[in-house]
């Protein structure tokens, strides 16, 4: 599943997580602690600043059910979005 560019900025209750300014494996860490205190089909939003972060949470998402929606570039950090499933 993925999300055109204004289909993710319209996202708006999402849930934000940022891991700004952690290095590997950082931001996925951080997202699995995100994904724990929310319920079911809402949206993590995680900030990062690491270049390998998206590919982290895409593979991530896929392998334990996730929905990784895509990513936004902001200012010096990615916005990369993924919703609940399990």
């Amino acid at each position: 599943m993925s999300a055109t560019t204004a289909e993710l900025e319209a996202i708006a209750d999402a849930k934000i997580v940022d891991a700004r300014g952690t290095a590997c494996p950082g931001p996925l860490l951080e997202a699995k602690k995100g994904m724990a205190g929310v319920p079911l089909g809402t949206t993590i939003e995680i900030w990062s600043t690491d270049p390998g972060t998206k590919s982290d949470i895409g593979a991530w998402s896929g392998k334990v059910g996730h929905d990784f929606l895509g990513v936004l570039e902001a200012d010096g950090y990615e916005r990369v979005f993924v919703i609940k499933r399990k």
